[in-house]
């Protein structure tokens, strides 16, 4: 008798609140496992890159962080700068060439470089570029929208394609 309540004893404890026995995952084993994996992902997602450029006939200079551009209109004048309103028309697609999201025709979107919430990679290219120049910009998920996507139109670990026109670039929105 003393064993069987012993036993059942064991097994509430052993169960979480609902009763049930707790779901075991197979997480990796140590951090360089999750480094290595990582690792992996961004060699895949770089190739990937480089498959759309080839494709798509571009010739992308890559920046130090593993963002790529091509400027298509390169005018006269100063580059972004932090602290500064760059106003935009653009397109973001997917590698896959799906639209995820784009400016109205004739209505072109503000933020403000370095401080507004957008992609990381765009705030690093925009100030490569000034009023008048358009471009286009590849930017590897870790510089856009990381692992989980936007929980919306772009998908978990996706590079976004920036096709960009800078309108203007002001002190002021």
């Amino acid at each position: 008798m003393k064993g069987a309540v012993l036993l059942i004893c064991l097994m509430i404890i052993g169960c979480d609140r609902d009763g049930r026995a707790p779901v075991r995952t197979n997480a990796p084993g140590n951090a360089e496992d999750l480094v290595q994996a990582n690792k992996e992902a961004v060699k895949l997602e770089q190739h990937d890159i480089k498959l759309y450029a080839q494709r798509h006939g571009l010739t992308l200079t890559p920046t130090g962080t593993g963002v790529h551009l091509q400027m298509i209109r390169d005018a006269e004048g100063p580059t972004a700068r932090p602290d500064q309103w760059a106003r935009v028309n653009y397109r973001l697609e997917l590698l896959n060439g799906d639209t995820a999201y784009s400016t109205e025709p004739g209505r072109p979107e503000s933020f403000m470089v370095e401080m507004d919430q957008v992609e990381s990679g765009l705030h690093e290219a925009i100030q490569l570029m000034g009023a008048g120049d358009s471009a286009i910009i590849v930017i590897p998920s870790y510089r856009a929208h990381g692992l989980i996507g936007d929980q919306d139109r772009i998908p978990m670990r996706s590079s976004i394609v920036y096709r960009l026109g800078v309108v203007a670039i002001t002190d002021r929105p």
